[in-house]
Order: structure tokens, then C-alpha cells, then sequence
């Protein structure tokens, strides 16, 4: 496990719980198209790369013939295994591990999703690759995450209070990125939806218990910032903003 893995657990073990009653990740529109895509897969292994708390596992798995749920942190694969035995789902099992390193054969999945992770990993490309490798070949991928912005300024701040919030953060990739690496990767972007998700800022600091010196940091940049970025933040009185979010579908490349 790399140095920055080892950065990732540390931050998310001890707050495995608050992210299964995050509203944020519990609930969503995104989770209902996700369930409209799983629906189609009625025989399919599926992957929850990332899983967290597994909200995405808890929503594909009624569809599916069988959903893994992969993790860097133990405790919440831990979280992951007791709330799936509470909701009845015994078609869900977990395993730890990497996005750029998963331990699975060639061609073990119909359906790969992973949802608020990809913005943690340190090689997103390399992870990408193996994702292609794990896809079966008429499979589909399904990235939900929040994006960065092509404009350096936005870009910038959302990066920072990204970091000073969570120091486990490594970026949120704009869209162009996004489908340049996907390309690169072996896969053909199909739908692409955007959205912006409100951040209520009390909860967003507190579930990742971040340290009070850096949260005055966050609010003071926030509060000095220009008129432009606070309206592409869609800054509050209270702090809370609004990120832009993107679902990415995309297949692997056959040309």
C-alpha cells in the first residue's frame, strides 16, 4: 500500500459510520438513474470501486446477480458488510484493496460504478486501465463524482477548499480530463449528465472531522473570494456551496 493509500485510510477509518447516514451519499438522483442502469444487468457481477459506505452497492444490488464492494478502508467494508445483512442483500460481499491494483481476473465484471472516490486516488489513469482489464467487454462503466473546472480560478479555489477540508483529497478532475482519460484508457464516453450538488457546510466539515484551524481557513478564503467564484460555488451566508457533479457512462473501445 503506497504512502498517500496508507494518508486515505487513516482520514476515512475513523468516520466509516458518518458517511452511511451522510445525506449526501445516501440519497441522490444519481442513485436512481444508477438503479435504472442496473436494471438492464439482471445476470451481471458488478463493482463498487470505492465503495465508502456502500450507498451504490445498497442500490444496484436488488438488479443484479452479484455486487462487490471494494475498499481501501477496512472499517468501512466492515460498515458495508452489517448494513448489507440488515437490508437483507446477501448478494453483496467486500474486498480491500486499490483502484490501481485490483486483485480480480480479466473480464470479472458486467458493471463497474464507483461514486465520490476517484477524487482520492493517486493515479486516476493507472486506475482506469484496470478497470478496462476487470470490464467485460460489452460492459459499462459508471463514474459519479464532483468535477473541477476548466477555468484556473474556479478550478483553484475548489481545489483548495477541497484540501484543507480533507488532506487525503488529490483532485476533482474537469470533464475534458475526464474524457481524455477515458479515452486514453480504452473506453468510448456515452451519457454524460452535470448537476450541482449543495455541500451543507456544517455536516461537510464535520463528517470529515476537520480540524478547526482548517476550517476558519476554508471560511476565510471563502469569505475574501471574488463575486465570479462565489457564483460558481454558489456560496451561502453559512458557507455551504454547490460543486458541479457529473455521471459518466462510458463502454470499452473496440476499434
Amino acid at each position: 500500500m503506497s504512502d498517500h493509500d496508507q494518508h486515505v485510510t487513516a482520514q476515512f477509518n475513523p468516520v466509516a459510520a458518518a458517511y452511511l447516514t451522510s445525506v449526501v451519499h445516501a440519497q441522490g438522483e444519481d442513485l436512481q438513474r444508477l438503479a435504472a442502469i442496473a436494471a438492464h444487468f439482471p445476470t451481471a457481477r458488478a463493482l463498487d470501486l470505492g465503495c465508502g459506505a456502500g450507498h451504490v452497492s445498497f442500490v444496484v444490488a436488488p438488479h443484479v446477480a452479484h455486487v462487490t464492494a471494494y475498499d481501501l478502508s477496512a472499517p468501512m467494508l466492515d460498515v458495508v458488510a452489517s448494513s448489507a445483512a440488515e437490508r437483507g442483500l446477501r448478494n453483496i460481499d467486500i474486498q480491500q484493496g486499490a483502484a490501481e491494483q485490483m486483485p480480480f481476473p480479466d473480464a470479472t465484471f458486467d458493471l463497474v460504478c464507483t461514486r465520490y472516490s476517484a477524487h482520492h486516488w493517486m493515479d486516476v489513469p493507472a486506475a482506469l486501465k484496470e478497470i478496462r482489464r476487470v470490464l467485460k467487454p460489452d460492459g459499462v462503466l459508471v463514474v459519479m463524482d464532483i468535477v473541477g473546472s476548466p477555468d484556473p480560478l474556479f478550478d483553484t479555489h475548489l481545489q483548495t477548499i477541497e484540501l484543507l477540508r480533507d488532506t487525503s483529497h488529490v483532485r476533482n478532475y474537469a470533464l475534458p480530463a475526464w474524457r481524455q482519460m477515458l479515452v486514453s484508457a480504452g473506453f468510448e464516453v456515452g451519457n454524460v449528465d452535470t448537476w450541482k450538488l449543495r455541500l451543507e457546510f456544517a455536516s461537510w466539515i464535520s463528517r470529515m472531522r476537520t480540524p478547526p484551524e482548517r476550517v476558519a481557513a476554508i471560511q476565510s478564503l471563502l469569505a475574501g473570494t471574488s463575486a465570479e467564484v462565489k457564483d460558481y460555488l454558489q456560496l451561502e451566508a453559512d458557507y455551504s456551496f454547490s460543486p458541479d457533479t457529473a455521471m459518466i457512462e462510458a463502454r470499452p473501445s473496440h476499434r
